[in-house]
């Protein structure tokens, strides 16, 4: 391990706005803070919204400056990269972000039912090899994991540069018959009044300099009534 993620693991034990509990802790356990983040950490009652995978906290701090009036978390399993949103927020007193670094398929340990209001999935690893693909980050196993945690009518965002991602995605959720509010192959020439699609990460600057497109997606799952009507549809 180098120098610099030393350093870096290091400081992270010294800073506030960040949650790094063992895996021992959580595995098939509740986190102590589960139900508790608004009142615990944010101290206010305000939606809750999620980035999963947030790399350096850019889009997790991006979002938390644009929107005072809503708490971000930011989740990601890299200290090293978590390191720089956690040193961000901290200097700039951000009291509406916090971060959490753990495994994002052990979600459910850390969120009650209806507890997040919205879940974004920036440039996520696309899993492109076909046995890799369960663990996408918008496929079936990990959108039902979301459903458990989101409010009804709760939303998910997924911007990548992935055209693959992006149509299993769309794909994925016109077959479940799933709410899309708007959906983009190429989100720059996309006249959409909303500065909060326009935070670009480090790597999404690299990306639109070699030429590549953003993709977008905003959908929704089932509410807690639909669910029921599909099952006694299908008895």
């Amino acid at each position: 391990m180098g120098k610099n993620k030393l350093k870096r693991f290091g400081e992270l034990e010294t800073l506030s706005r960040i949650f790094q509990p063992e895996f021992e802790e959580v595995y098939q356990k509740d986190y102590k803070l589960k139900g508790r983040w608004r009142q615990e950490v944010f101290k206010n009652d305000k939606p809750l919204i999620l980035e999963l995978g947030c790399g350096k906290g850019e889009y997790t701090v991006g979002l938390a400056r644009m929107n005072p009036e809503k708490n971000y978390m930011g989740l990601d399993i890299k200290g090293a990269r978590i390191w720089r949103g956690v040193t961000e927020a901290n200097v700039e007193g951000l009291e509406n972000v916090a971060f959490l670094r753990t495994r994002i398929d052990i979600i459910n340990s850390f969120f009650t039912p209806g507890e997040v209001d919205e879940i974004w999935v920036t440039f996520p690893d696309p899993q492109e090899k076909r046995r890799r693909q369960k663990k996408r980050l918008t496929g079936a196993l990990f959108l039902n994991r979301y459903r458990e945690i989101l409010k009804d009518e709760g939303i998910i965002h997924l911007k990548t540069d992935n055209s693959g991602l992006y149509t299993y995605t769309l794909e994925l959720a016109r077959y479940n018959g799933l709410t899309i509010d708007r959906y983009t192959d190429d989100l720059y020439l996309t006249d959409w009044d909303d500065e909060t699609v326009s935070i670009q990460t480090y790597y999404e600057t690299r990306f639109r300099a070699e030429g590549a497109r953003i993709h977008f997606i905003q959908f929704r799952l089932p509410t807690d009534r639909e669910i029921k009507e599909m099952h006694n549809d299908s008895e």
